[in-house]
Parts: structure tokens; C-alpha cells; sequence
């Protein structure tokens, strides 16, 4: 099984016509030989698209533990590992394309880059297909795996070689040693087929423009979600001549240092979600002061950390987990990234200070699992440790928060050990550009907060921030946002566009007992 390593769940819990040659190929003999051969022996010829110099043929893009999935055209696509040596040794990408339904396509293409780091597109676009769908109508969508993730040369260590760290020894809290062992054991894993230096956004960006013209040059509408928008925006101010519009879903600004505002932002998430509960009569009285309850929680935990058992909600099969202050904050700070779960929050935090973790560590079970099967742990450190890791200074301030001090000292513990890429001098200098952009925000995000896209807006004079009531992390599949994405992206005027219908989204009541907001 593949199991992201410790900082790596943290960081994420911590998705035309082109050259004038789209068409679909039959064998050349085909036409010839149709009425002379009987159709039943005659084998189907193969379905082939071309895109500029790509040969593409018909895949499925899965999603992991789901039934989810998308019809799409797929080809591998090489690259050179480092980019300084390209007689070097070469890695394979996955390339696919989400074709439209429109006969004649427009020329510009959409693509999407995922979050993470360390998600691969490929897999997380099913799950944000149905905010895509009006933009196909008339428009290719491009899904590049970013190298390291899902089918582009993955960096997956995994927890069943000999030698690895057992998941059943994790200490209590944080060990600095600990954290450098398990990285240790990861990277002597993936350094016997990858250099881990050369899979940071810079080669991603360099990746992207090189598909862009093996495709035949059309301009980008790029979407980049979370730790995606990070990558578009270098891509933005290393390629401006191939964008035509940018979206930025979850803004993540150049000059931010992954890692560092994470116990601030979660702290003032959670307190704006729990102002919510004083100010409704049923949730006040339910819960009384649900913030108190968390540290209070949170305290007792840090003096007795113990062994908890649960039910596991998908087979029902019983789980054991220690249950410390720091897996505590974990969860909850998964908890605050979507709406329908910070709703459950006040309620999953007073049953488990009561003494039953079921709600909290169940719903936890689902969201870790499907962020370990989706998550490539060994691209997040190559990205953080290069770009961000030696940013890092000690934050005693935020040993107070839910999330405390520890997570920085995480990634400071994990990149004293995992090798850096290069870093271009100007990579954290505020991106500026004419190009169209649109930013969206969720009012409650607990890690790219509102603020962060007001920042980014400062030098995109043609540019617009929404901000969505009462959401929370990656807002674009949110109310009628896909309508507003596809007028945005089908005029490229963010000033003029009409987002009133955005008005209506509210935040969900919070949940006072498991059948709902009432009593």
C-alpha cells in the first residue's frame, strides 16, 4: 500500500482546432477493403487523434477508490529528468485531453493543474468534472500529471519495504529524528530510479510549455487549484506569450512560504466558524462555546495521549489510532477545509471530548484515505524543501494555536535531509501580468485565506477576486461558479463579469445532533 510519509499528509491535509489536424484515423486500406471484407472478421482500426505532433488514443482517467471516471485521449509524453542534461535520462509524462463536444473546438485550451503538492491531475479531475462540463461545450481541456505525481514518474514511497518505519510506532508527538528517518528511508527508495531535485514547479512549468507546443501552440485558459495555483502563476511569469486567461481557484501568492501561516490561518478559520454557532440559538445551547471545547480537548490529550477505538465507516471494521494533540489538530483541520465538514464540526468535538471518537476519527479515516491514495509524498518534498524549506524560522508564537509549532520544525526536520532543486532568484516575486484572471476565495479557508488572493490581485490590473460566502478550500464546483468560470473564460473579461448569482451561497448550518442543523 502506498502511504504518503508524515509531512506529506500534513502538507496536504495540511483537481480548438490545433495546427488545423484534429481528426480521427483509420487504417489507410480501410475505405477500399470495407465491401469486399465481411465487417464481423474484419478487426476495429485503431482510433487515433492528433494534436500538433501528439498522437493521442482513447483512456479512461480513474479516480482512486471511486466509481468515478472520465472518457479522455492519452498519450505518454518524455521529457528529460534534468533539464541541463538533455541526453540524460528521460521520464515519462501522463498526457491526456478531455476532447469537446463542439464539432469545431475553439483555438485556445484549457488546462488544469492540481493540488497538493503532489496530486496528479489525471485522478483529481473527476471529482471537479462537473464544473468543467459547460467549458467543454467548446473548448479542449489539457490534464498534464505534473512530474512525480499519479502516471508522470510518481515519487510514492511506500510503508511495506524492508526497513520502513512502522505506522505502529509513530511517536505521540513530534520527533524531529523520527521525521528524519522516515525521510531518509523515502528518499533511498525513489533515488534508485529519480533524481529527487529535478521535480519542483520550475520543471513542471518548463514541462507544461513543452506539451504546449508538441500540442501545436495554442494559447492556455489555465486553471490552477490550491498549491496548481502556485504553478500557474510561474508559468504565468515564465511564459506570458502562452496564456490567453487565468483562473486561480484557492490562491496560493508567490512570495508565500508553504508552511508558514498554517497554525494562524486554521486558528482564525475555525474561530470565524465557531462565531457562527454563538450566534445561533439551538447551536449556543447545544454546544455552549464550541472553540473553548476544543482546547479543552486538546489539552487533555496532551497530558494522556491513549489508544482509541472506532468503527471504521466504509466496512464497519474496528480501528485502533492513538489519539494525541497533534492527531487532534490534524483532523481538525481537515475537518475546516470544505463546508459539510466544518458543520460537523462543534458536534464531532463534543462527542469525542465526551468520550466517543467515532464522528471525528471516522470521517478523518475517509479523508485521509483518500488524500494517501492521491498524494505523492516524496514531489512534496522535492517542491517544499527546494522552494520554501530554507524560508522556514521557528514560529514559537503558534505553539498556542490548535495546530502549535510543530509542523514547521516538521519540514525543517525533513528537508535537513531530502535533497534541493534549484530556486530562480526572482521564484517568490509577486506575479504582475495584463493577462485576464480570475480569483476565487472560500470565506472560511482554513489555508489560502481571502486575503491571500487580494494580495496576488495587486498586480493584475485585469484581474477580479470573488469570494464565496461561508466556503470553505476550492470554491470553483461551488454554486453557480462553473456558469460564472465559463462566461469568464469565454469573453477573458474578468471586470465586466456578472457574479451576482454567487450572492445566494450561505454557509451550512452547523449540525446540533447527527440528524441535522435543529434540535
Amino acid at each position: 500500500m502506498k502511504r504518503p510519509p508524515r509531512i506529506a499528509i500534513i502538507v496536504a491535509i495540511l483537481a480548438a482546432v490545433l495546427s488545423g489536424r484534429h481528426f480521427v484515423k483509420a487504417s489507410p486500406d480501410e475505405d477500399g477493403a470495407r465491401a469486399s471484407t465481411p465487417a464481423a472478421t474484419r478487426p476495429a482500426p485503431p482510433r487515433v487523434w492528433h494534436l500538433g505532433s501528439v498522437e493521442l488514443t482513447p483512456c479512461e482517467l480513474a479516480q482512486p477508490h471511486s466509481g468515478l471516471s472520465t472518457a479522455a485521449w492519452c498519450a505518454p509524453y518524455q521529457v528529460p529528468e534534468d533539464r541541463s542534461r538533455p541526453q540524460g535520462r528521460k521520464i515519462t509524462l501522463r498526457l491526456a485531453v478531455v476532447r469537446s463536444s463542439a464539432q469545431v473546438p475553439a483555438d485556445d485550451m484549457l488546462a488544469f493543474i492540481a493540488g497538493g503538492p503532489g496530486q496528479s491531475a489525471a485522478e483529481s479531475y473527476p471529482a471537479i468534472a462537473p464544473a468543467m462540463a459547460p467549458l467543454l461545450a467548446h473548448r479542449n481541456l489539457l490534464l498534464l500529471d505534473q512530474r512525480g505525481t499519479g502516471g508522470s514518474h510518481p515519487l510514492s514511497c511506500r510503508d511495506d519495504e524492508p526497513g520502513a518505519p512502522s505506522s505502529d510506532d509513530e511517536p505521540h508527538g513530534f520527533d524531529a529524528a523520527a521525521v528524519r528517518k522516515e525521510t531518509q528511508h523515502c528518499l533511498d527508495q525513489l533515488s534508485q530510479d529519480a533524481d529527487v531535485r529535478f521535480y519542483t514547479t520550475t520543471d513542471a512549468v518548463a514541462d507544461l510549455e513543452d506539451v504546449r507546443h508538441a500540442l501545436g501552440t495554442p494559447k492556455f485558459d489555465l486553471i490552477g487549484v490550491s498549491y496548481g495555483t502556485r504553478v500557474a502563476q510561474q508559468y504565468a511569469m515564465r511564459h506570458p506569450d502562452g496564456l490567453r486567461t487565468l483562473v486561480l481557484d484557492g490562491v496560493a501568492p508567490n512570495a508565500l512560504v508553504l508552511g508558514e501561516d498554517f497554525a494562524v490561518n486554521l486558528d482564525a478559520a475555525l474561530k470565524a466558524q465557531f462565531a457562527r454557532c454563538e450566534a445561533d440559538d439551538a447551536c449556543r445551547a447545544r454546544f455552549s462555546d464550541p472553540y473553548q471545547t476544543l482546547f479543552q480537548l486538546r489539552d487533555a490529550l496532551r497530558a494522556n495521549p491513549h489508544t482509541v477505538s472506532f468503527r471504521d465507516p466504509q466496512n464497519y471494521a474496528s480501528v485502533k489510532r492513538v489519539l494525541s494533540e497533534h492527531a487532534l489538530a490534524t483532523v481538525v483541520r481537515m475537518f475546516a477545509y470544505s463546508p459539510e465538514t466544518a458543520a460537523l464540526l462543534p458536534l464531532s468535538i463534543d462527542a469525542a471530548a465526551r468520550g466517543d471518537v467515532g464522528p471525528l476519527l471516522g470521517q478523518a479515516k475517509l479523508l485521509t484515505g483518500d488524500l494517501g491514495d492521491t498524494m505523492d509524498g516524496g514531489m512534496q518534498y522535492s517542491v517544499i524543501c527546494s522552494e520554501d524549506g530554507d524560508l522556514l524560522t521557528s514560529r514559537p508564537q503558534d505553539k498556542d494555536t490548535i495546530l502549535g509549532d510543530t509542523m514547521i520544525e516538521a519540514f525543517r526536520a525533513a528537508c535537513s535531509v531530502w535533497p534541493h532543486g534549484h530556486r530562480p532568484a526572482d521564484f517568490h516575486e509577486p506575479l504582475r501580468s495584463d493577462v485576464p484572471t480570475l480569483l476565487m476565495s472560500g470565506e472560511f479557508d482554513p489555508v489560502t485565506p481571502p486575503r491571500y488572493g487580494d494580495e496576488v490581485l495587486k498586480g493584475l490590473p485585469n484581474g477580479r477576486h470573488v469570494v464565496l460566502k461561508g466556503q470553505g478550500h476550492n470554491v470553483i464546483a461551488r454554486g453557480c461558479m462553473p456558469r460564472v468560470l465559463d462566461h469568464f473564460v469565454d469573453d477573458a473579461n474578468a471586470k465586466t463579469l456578472d457574479v451576482g448569482c454567487l450572492d445566494r451561497l450561505q454557509p451550512l448550518p452547523v449540525f446540533v445532533g447527527f440528524n441535522g442543523a435543529t434540535p
